[in-house]
């Protein structure tokens, strides 16, 4: 029983229990609103409960309302603290999501925050931040970080425990960023490993991290920043290093710096590694090292021993770096020091150097460059590696390669060292071609000349010790020269031959001071056999090698040499010279064997001499064998020297003698090497031999009395004095072209002999004459007399020309003066005076000054000339002197000049014959081609002083003057249309030619005269007014008395004529001021009426109507008036009669064309009517207007008694005129009919006198009445076969907008089957403002038919009325409104076949299709000249009915020369103010700079200027932003 008690009591308690939960959980739900389930319930706490409350809330915004409402009551329910149960929910539930994904995670984040915010406690607070901070998942959400700033910003007790947690975080996301995800507390060593693992990271914040990530673990930064620059150094940025560096602070640069330093040794030093990775990386170190050491040395500028470390660790890394990059040579900084590597380098590339140059010659600047770098890297000087360069080049005989590289040595490094080297260098030149060694030369070398170069430049800065030696080989080297000048010139031995340049381009110094006058002729020498013979002997003479160490004081020259125990220096040299003496003189180089032989010697001598000063001591040195031996050797070479020397001198001597200029100086020391004898002979036997070469006799002489006067020989010097003497005199005649030779060396007596020669020469002198008699003592007084006749009588062959007449005149008075200033001197002049009268003809008659000569001294004689009065002579010659001659010479005057055998002047085209003018048989042959307005007066006074007839001297006058000068000018009159400058002259030449005619005395040869010239002259005011001349002379000539009969009656006939020929000279007269004196109007002049109708037709008549206007026209009222007053006719009757012939259209063949034409349809389509009004407009308005209004109301002609029956199309005419003359008011009042309603009134009357052509009888009433398209069609039913009507039918159509389609389809094609191309030109252009018309068929075949027309009739070339035909067709294509179905581009190319491109262009310009006109545009320009289409448009469109075309034209061409680089060649045409207006707008920068050189180029600164400036603002309003405009400005600058 028990048991079962116990049972019942254990369910009895579950039941309770049971009972109890349920009751709480109804209060759970009933109080706080949270459902769970029992098995939920009976499982969890109160804790448990309330994190499920808290877990139901669905958005983190209940969290704080669930809390206030459920969770704080359920709290205090059961005693539990809110705070620590709401922690422990944040705890909870961070644990539980820390599983979950960061997606999830997030909404959880919020409703954590959430629950914070309830909490109260500031310590439990702080944790729950410090678990959520611990548990968030990085990267930090805005919500985590915003609560993780809030509460740091607070103050508390867990305040720093929070700033570690979120610094640990910190690390943590700076760590997370690098990919490192398990952080853990780390070691020192791996939180080194952790850094250098940032530091390898390609980040730019990399080195922050680091120093941020050293700092927290309390690490140095200066391992950081180390490891850095490391990282730096790789990637070879150094200019960063050196900035890093500048930045760190000032204790930890120098452990930086001494790191990197023994960091960057270590990596150079590496041996072992050589891969071209590992080179890259130590260039780059060596480098960047470079740089960084800069700054340490900046660094360390303070301290002397540290800066003094800093530049040589610079140097090192400098060399280092070069090294590597220059050469590729990967020097470790322990091999740097060492001089046995760097010697072994500098062969290597020294070497490599030289297999370049012969493989590639194009790498030798480089390669020598590389190695002066080179050097100066290893520690070596420039000056030694050139040595060595050039030594070396100069032993395997590339003197190609070691001649500049000398003489860069000689020019850069000027010392002692490069004088060794250039001796060095020429003494082995000299041993290579002693030897005939192969040698590279460069081209045109001459290798002596530049031995002896090098010499003289090692001669200049050798030392002391090497002086001597220099100065021989400069000897020895110079004489080499000399020979090589004289070998052959075909075989250049492998260098060229003497430059005969250089010969010409001595320094001052030498050719002042050294006579260098004697060039000896001899036979060229052969190099290949003289060359190494002489490099022997300069072997010989400097004896002693190189190679040999000489001691101060010493010297290697033969000179200056000592003796050398068993070898004798002169024996080697005996055979070398022999020979080469006897090349010397075989080939006759005497001059040069004396250098050799002399040298030699010299040399040979000074060495003896030198070592042998006292025998006794030379014999106990050397040893009295050794002495014999020099001895023994110098006495041959003095026996050869002594045997030589004479037979050279003598050679030498008579080559100097017939050089062509003698050296005194070398010819008298030549002869000092002679015995007197043989030297007295050789000077004779040359003067006697030589002939009329007195300079060279003169010089032998002079020679002569020096030695005469050196070896004191009276005799034999005055025997060279006389030669001296007669030498001079022959040098002074030769110039006069003289020879001496008869007398020369001849006795005194004989000179005389010489006188006749002296006075026959034209160029002689009374002083030359007198100086040679005072020389030779002659008698003067007959040498005088003969001078003065030659030189007045006889003729000379060639005038002395002068530079002006002035300067000529002043020579004659010159010899004048001469002549007169020695006559005194002659005791008789009467025989001098008969010669010079009877003499004076044979002179020339142009040599004015001659003649006067002759003339002056006749009139001095005062004795009387037979054949001429002398005075009158000398009156003429003054006349003749001051007058230009005009016309040719005449035939007269060519046969007067041979038949006196004298020789033609060029002075006879400026001067008048003085003989031919003194006799009267030529005289007017001479005198009539000179006459002129300007010579008249002159030839007036020479005709009263030869005394002619005066009348015929005016009638010549006249004659000429005219034909001359005033003909030429009424000519040019005529062309130039009545130029007024013309007419004043003409004026000016009438007036002097009447003159001249009313001067002749006898007046029937003046009236003849006048009306000669008068015949000649044109039609015009000149021969209207020649003939009223003519007429007063005639009528001058009949009022005298004295005439007889039959003079008179022959006088009367002539004026009748005359008077006829003035009238129809008047009336050609009146036709030429308005140009109307052409073949058609001057065949009129004899009937005035026909000519009056003519003119009156003239086209200027039709120009007045039809053009615009400013253009001028001739005034045929004016001529027509003229016309009248001189013929005397009735002006009113002329006007009647034009007026029937024009309106009536009477006349032959008008009648009956009048009758086969239509009637007029508007005044500007007939030129008759513009006659009519023009020829009105001449009399007064109201008399025009009630002469027309006559015609209008009468049935006949009105004006004539036999006038034409009147029809309506009279009338209209009539009408037409009568509209164009008189005003409205005037109109109204005469016609009766109102204003408004004129012109339909006049419409009206031109419809009705068409219809009366077609025989359709009609009033201008009845047509106004009647229905109008009735009337059309009735038209077109009876009258569409007769062209007439269709033009009515259209007329009518467009007048009264009849539009019926059918009868405007007939029209078209009727119109076109008629080919009334004018007619339907006019009918489409009034169409085009009627759409309706437009979809007609016929309508687009119309225009087609109309605008291909001109093609098809049109030919080339273009005649003015087929160009203008074309102009139209182009302005009917703008009109056209269906251009969309016109072919446009075979239009274009119709255009084009006809050579009209502006037209073509235009016609593309007109494409609907952007790209395809574009297209065709470009073609079209690329094919035609772009210049010609802009001459075209400004010729061809220059009216305004093309309507803007012209512009898009010019605006085309323009911006495609502007593309295509064309516009420079506007710059000189009219287009160019355009160009430079679009190069403004549109022009690109480099355009418009381009276009402003070009400009700038050719002097047109002014248009640069202003197209910069232009350009500029523009470029400023627009806002450009390129840097063109500033170059322009730069230009306008300039």
């Amino acid at each position: 029983m028990k048991s079962d008690a116990n049972y019942g009591s254990e369910e009895v308690e579950d039941l309770r229990t049971l009972v109890s939960n349920l009751r709480q959980l109804l209060d759970l739900h009933t109080k706080y609103n949270c459902r769970l389930s029992l098995s939920l319930f009976e499982k969890g706490k109160v804790r448990i409960v309330t994190c499920l409350m808290l877990d139901k809330v669905a958005a983190p915004e209940l969290v704080a309302a669930t809390v206030e409402n459920n969770i704080l009551p359920y709290a205090e329910e059961h005693d539990i603290p809110l705070d620590e149960l709401l922690l422990q929910y944040i705890k909870d539930m961070l644990e539980r999501c820390s599983s979950q994904t960061t997606t999830l995670f997030t909404s959880w984040e919020a409703k954590a925050v959430a629950v914070l915010g309830c909490m109260a406690d500031m310590d439990l607070k702080v944790d729950a931040v410090l678990e959520i901070m611990q548990k968030a998942v990085f990267p930090w959400s805005t919500v985590v970080e915003e609560l993780v700033q809030q509460y740091l910003e607070m103050d508390g007790p867990k305040q720093e425990l929070l700033k570690e947690s979120y610094r640990l975080m910190e690390i943590r996301k700076l760590l997370r960023g690098y990919g490192i995800r398990s952080y853990t507390h780390l070691s020192p060593n791996q939180i080194m490993a952790v850094l250098r693992f940032i530091l390898k990271q390609d980040s730019p914040t990399c080195l922050q991290d680091a120093l941020a990530l050293a700092e927290a673990y309390k690490l140095p930064t200066s391992q950081i920043n180390y490891l850095y620059l490391i990282r730096l150094i790789s990637q070879g940025q150094s200019d960063v290093c050196v900035t890093m560096l500048k930045n760190l602070p000032c204790e930890e640069v120098a452990c930086v710096l001494e790191r990197l330093t023994a960091w960057a040794r270590l990596k150079l030093e590496d041996k072992d590694h050589l891969s071209d990775d590992h080179k890259k990386e130590k260039m780059v170190i060596a480098q960047v090292m470079v740089e960084v050491m800069k700054y340490q040395q900046v660094v360390h500028k303070h301290d002397a021993l540290k800066s003094m470390e800093c530049e040589n660790e610079l140097h090192m890394f400098k060399a280092i770096a070069h090294l590597q990059e220059d050469f590729d040579i990967f020097f470790t900084p322990a091999n740097y020091e060492d001089r046995e590597i760097q010697k072994q380098i500098r062969e290597h590339h020294i070497a490599a150097h030289e297999r370049a140059r012969g493989h590639r010659p194009s790498q030798t600047v480089s390669t020598e460059a590389g190695l002066l770098r080179l050097g100066r890297l290893l520690q070596h000087s420039e000056q030694e590696l050139w040595s060595d360069l050039a030594l070396r080049a100069l032993g395997t005989g590339d003197v190609q390669k070691a001649l500049p590289i000398l003489s860069e040595l000689y020019e850069h490094h000027n010392n002692t060292g490069t004088g060794m080297v250039l001796f060095t260098a020429a003494n082995t030149l000299c041993h290579m071609l002693e030897a005939d060694m192969p040698m590279v030369l460069p081209e045109d070398t001459d290798l002596p000349a530049v031995i002896y170069h090098l010499t003289c430049q090692a001669i200049t800065v050798c030392h002391p010790d090497l002086l001597l030696d220099c100065l021989e080989l400069c000897k020895s080297t110079r004489l080499a020269m000399d020979i090589y000048h004289q070998c052959q010139l075909s075989d250049n031995y492998g260098f060229v031959a003497k430059d005969l340049a250089r010969e010409t381009s001595k320094d001052p110094y030498s050719q002042w001071c050294f006579q260098d006058v004697f060039h000896e002729d001899c036979i060229v020498l052969d190099p290949v056999s003289v060359l190494p013979v002489q490099y022997e002997i300069t072997d010989c003479l400097i004896p002693v090698s190189q190679e040999i160490k000489l001691y101060p004081l010493d010297c290697s020259c033969l000179s200056h040499c000592s003796f050398k125990d068993g070898f004798n220096y002169l024996r080697p040299l005996l055979s070398p010279l022999l020979s080469m003496l006897q090349m010397l003189q075989e080939c006759s180089q005497q001059e040069l064997a004396l250098r050799v032989l002399v040298n030699s010697y010299g040399s040979c001598l000074q060495h003896v001499t030198a070592n042998v000063m006292d025998p006794k001591i030379s014999a106990q040195l050397y040893g009295a064998q050794e002495l014999r031996k020099y001895n023994v050797s110098l006495n041959d070479l003095r026996k050869i020297t002594t045997s030589s020397l004479n037979s050279i001198a003598v050679a030498l001597l008579n080559k100097v003698f017939n050089w062509r200029m003698v050296d005194c100086d070398l010819a008298i020391g030549l002869c000092t090497l002679l015995s007197k004898e043989e030297v007295f002979e050789i000077l004779w036997k040359f003067i006697d031999s030589t002939l009329e070469n007195y300079e060279k006799i003169l010089a032998v002489a002079r020679i002569g009395v020096e030695l005469c006067s050196m070896y004191n020989h009276v005799d034999e010097k005055n025997e060279f004095l006389s030669v001296i003497t007669d030498a001079e005199w022959g040098i002074k005649l030769a110039k006069l072209e003289i020879s001496i030779l008869p007398v020369f060396h001849q006795p005194t007596e004989l000179k005389s002999t010489l006188i006749p020669v002296l006075v026959k020469n034209k160029r002689i002198t009374p002083e030359i004459i007198l100086q040679y008699c005072s020389t030779y003592g002659l008698d003067s007084d007959n040498v005088i007399n003969q001078y003065v006749t030659t030189v007045l009588l006889l003729q000379e062959e060639e005038e002395e020309e002068a530079d002006t007449s002035h300067a000529q005149a002043m020579c004659y008075a010159d010899t004048m003066e001469r002549v007169l200033g020695i006559m005194p001197k002659l005791r008789q002049t009467q025989q001098l005076i008969s010669s010079l009268s009877a003499a004076i003809f044979k002179l020339s008659p142009y040599n004015y000054e001659r003649i006067e000569v002759v003339l002056k001294l006749l009139l001095a004689a005062d004795e009387n000339v037979a054949g001429f009065s002398a005075s009158q002579a000398v009156g003429l010659l003054q006349h003749l002197k001051s007058y230009k001659r005009l016309a040719p010479p005449s035939d007269v005057e060519h046969t007067f000049i041979l038949e006196n055998s004298l020789p033609p002047s060029p002075l006879d085209a400026v001067r008048l014959p003085f003989h031919l003018l003194l006799q009267d048989k030529h005289y007017w042959k001479i005198i009539s081609p000179e006459l002129s307005e300007e010579t008249f007066p002159t030839l007036l006074l020479i005709s009263k002083l030869m005394k002619v007839n005066l009348d015929k001297l005016y009638m010549l006058a006249v004659n000429q003057i005219f034909n001359t000068k005033m003909k030429p000018l009424v000519l040019e009159q005529m062309r130039r249309a009545q130029a007024p400058g013309n007419k004043k002259e003409i004026q000016k030449v009438a007036v002097t030619v009447m003159t001249y005619i009313r001067s002749i005395k006898n007046q029937e040869w003046a009236v003849a005269s006048a009306h000669k010239i008068t015949q000649e002259l044109p039609s015009g005011y000149e021969k209207t007014q020649s003939l009223r001349f003519c007429l007063a002379i005639g009528k001058t000539w009949l009022g005298d008395p004295n005439l007889d009969d039959a003079t008179r009656i022959r006088g009367e006939a002539f004026l009748c004529k005359l008077q006829l020929q003035f009238v129809r000279s008047a009336t050609e007269g009146a036709l030429v001021p308005t140009q109307f004196n052409t073949p058609e109007y001057l065949k009129l002049s004899g009937t005035p009426d026909k000519l009056i109708a003519v003119l009156y037709e003239h086209s200027s008549v039709e120009r007045r109507f039809r053009d615009s206007g400013g253009q001028t026209y001739p005034d045929i009222h004016a001529v027509v008036r003229e016309i009248v007053a001189i013929n005397q006719m009735d002006l009113l009757k002329i006007h009647n009669t034009l007026l029937e012939k024009w309106i009536c259209k009477t006349g032959s063949g008008l009648a009956k064309d009048m009758s086969h034409k239509e009637c007029v349809r508007n005044f500007n389509d007939d030129p008759d009517l513009m006659r009519v009004v023009h020829m009105l407009q001449s009399q007064p308005t109201a008399n025009a207007v009630c002469l027309l209004s006559s015609i209008l109301s009468a049935e006949t002609w009105p004006l004539s008694k036999s006038g034409p029956r009147l029809t309506l199309c009279h009338r209209t005419r009539a009408l037409l005129c009568l509209v164009r003359l008189a005003d409205a008011d005037t109109l109204e009042a005469q016609l009766k009919i109102p204003r408004a309603e004129l012109d339909n009134h006049l419409k009206c009357y031109i419809f009705v006198s068409r219809l009366e052509a077609l025989n359709v009888p009609y009033t201008v009433q009845s047509f106004l009445s009647s229905p109008k398209e009735g009337l059309i069609k009735g038209l077109w039913k009876n009258h569409s076969h007769e062209p007439q009507a269709l033009c009515l039918v259209a007329d009518l159509c467009l007048e009264y907008k009849v539009y019926d389609p059918q009868l405007w389809n007939g029209l078209l094609q009727k119109m076109l089957c008629f080919n009334l191309i004018g007619d339907l030109q006019k009918v489409l252009e009034a169409a085009v403002a009627v759409p309706a018309l437009w979809e007609i068929s016929s309508f687009s075949r119309a225009w087609k038919s109309l605008l291909l027309a001109p093609f098809v009739s049109a030919s080339l070339p273009l005649s003015a009325d087929q160009q203008a035909t074309f102009s139209r067709n182009f302005v009917l294509l703008l009109k056209c409104p269906l251009l969309l179905s016109m072919d446009l581009i075979g239009i274009a190319k119709g255009f084009a076949q006809f050579h009209l491109l502006a037209f073509a262009l235009g016609t593309l310009l007109l494409i609907p299709c952007a790209s395809k006109k574009d297209q065709q545009v470009q073609g079209f320009l690329s094919v035609h000249d772009p210049l010609t289409v802009l001459e075209q448009e400004e010729e061809l469109m220059n009216t305004g009915e093309f309507a803007g075309i012209p512009s898009q034209i010019r605006e085309t061409v323009l911006t495609y020369m502007t593309q295509h680089g064309q516009h420079v060649k506007l710059v000189k045409t009219n287009h160019f103010t355009h160009m430079k207006k679009l190069m403004v707008t549109s022009g690109q920068p480099d355009q418009v700079k381009d276009l402003i050189n070009h400009l700038i180029n050719h002097n047109r600164r002014d248009d640069a200027r202003w197209l910069a400036q232009e350009y500029m603002k523009h470029q400023e309003h627009s806002d450009a932003t390129n840097a063109g405009p500033q170059d322009l400005l730069t230009l306008h600058n300039l």
